[in-house]
């Protein structure tokens, strides 16, 4: 049997980065958070380590939480240039 290995998403709705930095700076547990947002703790550092996307739903969730902007916890993604 062939062994599955894990990828990390191609496309993530959230920045890791800034979801850990907010709420380390909320005070809270990645438990507490967790427990807040109704998802498992397993989850949310899944989200915080990248190895797991947010949905966007989720994602409102976390920052009604963590009493933070949404615009804080989006990925930023790069802007396209247009060649006219």
């Amino acid at each position: 049997m062939a062994r599955r290995t894990r990828t990390r998403p191609s496309r993530l709705h959230q920045e890791p980065e800034a979801v850990t930095w907010a709420r380390q700076k909320a005070g809270l547990t990645k438990r507490a958070l967790a427990d807040r947002v109704g998802i498992s703790e397993q989850l949310m550092g899944e989200i915080e380590s990248g190895w797991r996307s947010a949905t966007p739903a989720n994602l409102i969730k976390i920052a009604a939480a963590l009493n933070c902007p949404l615009v804080v916890l989006e990925r930023k993604h790069p802007a396209t240039t247009s060649t006219d």
